[in-house]
């Protein structure tokens, strides 16, 4: 299920594993498009936690789902975790794995900011593939595209960032020609994006829903056509499930 932003709920081989969570309607300035629905995240297993921005690694949502909860965390950033409480907290480099269930995980590279403001926290970004008996899902975080992607693949899904939350992107962050081209690399079957649809500015809806709350997946879904005609685009809504 894509939860929205960074979040997705990903059910295999019995084990429910949680992205990035993010769960509040609001964040600073950002309004969320939909509602949660709570019932969806009663029984997860575990969070994978990819990165230290606030909106990847938020407390608050942390919180709602427990502080007993198995926390996977990037290298440099169970300390945080731990001052706050939380009890199952295990890093994660890049390039190592470590089980959950019958599931491996395994820490991916990412380009991206390693840094949590104003505190100095550093950590190294990082994505996840996640293989189980059938499938094999990579979950890439935040990054830019770099070529070495290709070395983390052949994947069967490709849980992509092709957007934010506002009018244009910072650096570290792939648009949706970016992603594209990255499900390219990885040789993904399916690719599902994300990190889109999600958030918005409070004020730049006065007159209605922004235009970059639906245009990247549209982008996307032409530019995979383009540049990976094999891959099947599965664009989800906030919510919204597939399996396969």
């Amino acid at each position: 299920m894509y939860v929205g932003h960074g979040t997705v709920l990903l059910d295999m081989d019995g084990v429910r594993l949680l992205t990035d969570p993010l769960l509040r309607p609001r964040l600073a300035h950002l309004r969320r498009v939909a509602k949660v629905d709570q019932e969806v995240l009663r029984g997860v297993d575990g969070v994978l936690v990819s990165h230290l921005h606030y909106d990847h690694l938020d407390i608050p949502s942390l919180q709602r789902l427990g502080r007993e909860l198995p926390l996977v965390v990037p290298r440099g950033a169970a300390g945080l975790l731990r001052k706050r409480g939380f009890r199952a907290v295990t890093e994660l480099g890049v390039g190592e794995e470590l089980r959950f269930g019958a599931l491996t995980v395994r820490g991916t590279p990412a380009l991206h900011d390693s840094g949590r403001m104003p505190f100095g926290v550093r950590a190294e970004p990082m994505g996840h593939v996640i293989s189980g008996s059938a499938r094999s899902v990579y979950f890439a975080g935040d990054t830019d595209l770099f070529e070495d992607m290709a070395s983390i693949g052949p994947v069967d899904v490709a849980l992509v960032p092709i957007w934010g939350w506002g009018p244009t992107l910072g650096p570290g962050h792939m648009g949706p020609l970016e992603a594209a081209e990255a499900v390219r690399l990885l040789a993904a079957s399916t690719a599902i994006p994300i990190h889109w649809g999600t958030y918005f500015p409070v004020q730049s809806a006065l007159r209605g829903a922004p235009g970059f709350v639906d245009e990247p997946a549209e982008e996307f879904t032409r530019h995979l056509a383009e540049l990976a005609p094999g891959a099947e685009a599965r664009v989800l809504r906030p919510g919204e499930a597939t399996v396969v």
